[in-house]
């Protein structure tokens, strides 16, 4: 056994170790001790130490084989040949296109594999290469992460404590000599954690190798929109349990400001209401979030003169306006139903993000080997939450006929 599937041995058995230690000291409530934290954290250092090491000694390898090819192509043509009495040239796998071909899939571990290496033309037998996949690569368009750019980023380390300003003094009249009156400043705190979220795959070896389109960058930019777009649905609609806590959360999230007359429609002044219900200072910086089913409803709303209220943007990559305020859509914001939240209007830079470290990327070559697939895996700890819940009002659909 090399050294390097020896080093891949011993790390799949310290995570195994560290996966059973985990599963061995949670509590009835699935916690562990201080204690037996920084022990698995030591435990995770290790595989880490082991992943490094391997990769090291898998570059210095491969920087050994770049060293040991030959600095300059020997003469292997006769000097004066005519063309006449020149050899035949070489086909099929004798030919040097050939050996070439070969050479370079060895070498870049069949990453790189040369159509001359396809299966089936040579008279003798065909060659065990995949099939020439195509290069393009049709994909979906997938929504952006709204929250993410309007919400306040924060990097924590560890629990994340927010000082929320309660109960503020106010100034009162008294006569002179009166008694002055003390009154008390309250203060509130808000803690940001760390909610895991992940996304993983398995690919064939066989597509992996070809790599016709980039496949790893794709599968790295597919998990980047996967996790953005996990986010951005508990940005808005978390309950908090075991995610991020929504700005359409029924208790923790904006409030509710205005419920509509109707179960299915929304009128100008029920908008305006919405607008004005929130407090000037919040107002300077506020946008409106809804799903695009909404702003459907909303653009054919009209003034006394007919005009439409919706203000169409007039320069790429502006947001649309209603009322003069900008207006964002995400796929995640309910739409219009019966007692629904469809509209949230405010400051959304009150919504703290907190990322604790950065996202991981990991390659699982030995877990599905045995099967020829390869598994990628991607993860993040993050929480958010909404710090001033007046900073944001909420329009909500009439729950029901019965309801006033």
């Amino acid at each position: 056994m090399n050294k390097i599937q020896e080093l891949m041995d011993k790390r799949k058995q310290a995570w195994e170790g560290a996966k059973d230690f985990v599963e061995a000291k949670k509590d009835k409530d699935g916690l562990m001790s201080d204690e037996d934290a920084k022990t698995y954290a030591d435990m995770e250092k290790k595989v880490s130490s082991f992943t490094k090491e391997i990769e090291r000694m898998q570059s210095m390898e491969a920087m050994e084989r770049e060293m040991a090819k030959p600095m300059s192509e020997p003469l292997t043509s006769q000097p004066m040949q005519t063309e006449n009495n020149a050899k035949p040239k070489k086909t099929g796998r004798a030919s040097n296109e050939y050996k070439e071909g070969v050479l370079q899939a060895l070498r870049s571990n069949f990453r790189q594999v040369s159509n001359v290496l396809q299966e089936g033309v040579d008279t003798a037998g065909g060659y065990l290469v995949p099939e020439e996949y195509d290069k393009r690569l049709i994909d979906g368009l997938t929504e952006e992460n709204i929250m993410r750019t309007l919400g306040t980023t924060i990097t924590t380390s560890g629990e994340h404590k927010i000082n929320i300003a309660g109960a503020k003094p106010a100034a009162s009249w008294i006569e002179e000599g009166g008694t002055l009156v003390f009154e008390d400043a309250s203060f509130d705190q808000i803690i940001l954690d760390a909610h895991k979220l992940h996304v993983a795959i398995k690919v064939t070896d066989e597509l992996l190798y070809d790599n016709a389109f980039n496949l790893e960058s794709y599968i790295l930019t597919q998990f980047s929109k996967a996790l953005a777009n996990a986010e951005e649905n508990a940005f808005l609609n978390g309950d908090g349990v075991g995610k991020p806590l929504g700005i359409f959360a029924e208790n923790g999230g904006g409030q509710v400001a205005i419920t509509t007359n109707t179960q299915s429609s929304i009128t100008a002044d029920e908008i305006i209401n919405l607008v004005h219900s929130l407090k000037r200072p919040y107002r300077k910086n506020a946008k409106f979030i809804m799903n695009d089913q909404t702003i459907a409803l909303i653009r054919k709303l009209k003034d006394n003169n007919g005009a439409y209220l919706w203000q169409s943007s007039l320069q790429a990559g502006e947001p649309d306006r209603l009322f003069g305020y900008p207006v964002y859509t995400s796929a995640y914001v309910p739409t219009v139903a019966a007692g629904k939240p469809v509209i949230a209007f405010g400051d959304f830079s009150y919504y703290n993000i907190g990322d604790r470290g950065v996202r991981s990327f990991d390659q699982l070559r030995e877990l599905f080997a045995g099967n020829g697939m390869v598994g990628f895996l991607a993860k993040e700890r993050v929480d958010g939450k909404l710090v001033l819940p007046e900073a944001v009002q909420i329009l909500k659909m009439k729950a029901s006929a019965a309801a006033s």
